[in-house]
């Protein structure tokens, strides 16, 4: 029995600058892969081959028109990563908030938190 491809994520979909490219691209409006190959200085077939990936992971749905295979951005599985990073955007929003906290109460009595290191000279330094 044949073992089915393994479908990409979110995250490996998006994972490559040409993959963000024509997900930036699809937007606004539907393209066939004509239009977005002219973009990009690879040929049609690599860029189908973006495109399987970000349709695999559910980012861009095909449909046919005549002859030619339009394109059309799917923002759903977006909100995955966007849950993701809000996690870690809380995460460094609390890190730089309590770097604030222990800098301005520093101040606050009186010290110096980033207080100069002291500069030796080597060649006067006594061994």
């Amino acid at each position: 029995m044949p073992i089915p491809s393994q479908k990409h994520d979110v995250f490996q979909a998006i994972a490559d600058p040409t993959r963000r490219q024509v997900l930036k691209m699809l937007h606004e409006q539907e393209l066939p892969v004509t239009v977005i190959s002219g973009h990009f200085p690879m040929s049609r077939t690599a860029v189908s081959k973006h495109l399987r990936i970000l349709a695999d992971a559910g980012l861009v749905k095909e449909r046919k028109v005549g002859r030619e295979t339009r394109y059309r951005l799917e923002a759903e599985p977006l909100l995955e990563l966007k849950r993701w990073l809000s996690y870690y955007e809380r995460y460094w929003e609390n890190k730089l908030n309590a770097l604030k906290r222990f800098v301005e109460s520093d101040d606050e009595n009186g010290g110096n938190a980033f207080s100069p290191l002291e500069l030796v000279d080597p060649a006067k330094q006594d061994s």
